[in-house]
């Protein structure tokens, strides 16, 4: 019997929903033979995760997303079978923190400056911990009742090129991706088809990610049409790459995203995971 996986998801430890055990509660209960916990700059909720895994008796991967500056744009980077307690993790855990302390300030004085008051408390009690993101500054401004809608808030104020957005200095691609492999991982270029880039550039870049030391890419993921995965699965296989997919599962924060189906449209297999595995 095919066996599934769901390699991109997040937790409360970044902007999920749901708490790490209860991300893995749930894969038990959709059938999948494993789950992957890949929150935003953050490994702080793995430990909870892996200790669920063994409770619940299912394989549980740490997992890791990265942000990289790249163009006029902001790449994602999974990592995936990462030793998250490494050094070199560690030290750029605390670049990345720094840098999103920084951006808070300068978002929320932005935002004050256009009437919306939005405190750091008000923040971090939405995001449950310390790991800020645009999502929980539109869940505020919801809260609050200066917008109906997360859409709203992030069409009106939060998106790039709106009065309340802040750019946030990154990692770049190169960094990312040596940092996963430092830490025994392996890099994978997140839902290429999010940047605003035509098919072209995608090839050119995941050519430029791969001389960079890049392993796989999500060549199965839940916003892609068929002929963006198929699109996907021809770069990938062009680069000699191997394959990655999952739902980007959000819990409530992205309520149209169900772990392991995605948009229902989602079956990811074991073997991506398996192969990953297999060359550790």
């Amino acid at each position: 019997m095919e066996k599934y996986t769901d390699l991109h998801c997040h937790s409360t430890a970044s902007d999920g929903t749901l708490k790490p055990q209860e991300v893995v509660k749930l894969a038990v209960d959709s059938g999948l033979a494993s789950i992957a916990l890949t929150d935003h700059d953050t490994a702080d909720g793995l430990d909870e995760f892996m200790k669920a895994g063994e409770n619940f008796g299912i394989e549980t991967i740490p997992g890791i997303e990265l942000a990289s500056g790249y163009k006029n744009t902001e790449l994602h980077i999974v990592g995936l079978f990462i030793d998250y307690k490494s050094r070199a993790l560690k030290e750029s855990m605390e670049y990345i923190v720094g840098e999103r302390e920084d951006r808070n300030k300068r978002m929320i004085k932005a935002l004050k400056g256009l009437g919306l008051e939005v405190s750091l408390e008000e923040l971090e009690e939405n995001a449950g911990g310390n790991i800020i993101t645009r999502a929980h500054y539109a869940n505020v401004l919801v809260n609050k009742g200066y917008v109906k809608t997360k859409q709203e808030a992030f069409d009106k104020y939060i998106s790039a090129g709106r009065p309340g957005y802040v750019k946030r200095e990154t990692l770049t691609p190169k960094k990312c991706i040596e940092v996963i492999r430092e830490s025994g991982g392996i890099p994978i270029l997140a839902h290429a088809t999010l940047y605003g880039f035509g098919y072209l550039e995608i090839h050119e870049t995941v050519g430029l990610l791969k001389e960079y030391g890049l392993m796989a890419m999500e060549t199965m993921y839940s916003t892609y049409t068929e002929k963006q995965a198929e699109e996907m699965r021809k770069i990938c296989e062009y680069y000699s790459l191997l394959k990655s997919g999952g739902s980007d599962f959000h819990g409530a924060n992205k309520p149209d995203i169900i772990l392991g189906t995605g948009m229902g449209n989602l079956r990811i297999p074991q073997e991506f995971a398996d192969k990953m595995k297999s060359i550790l």
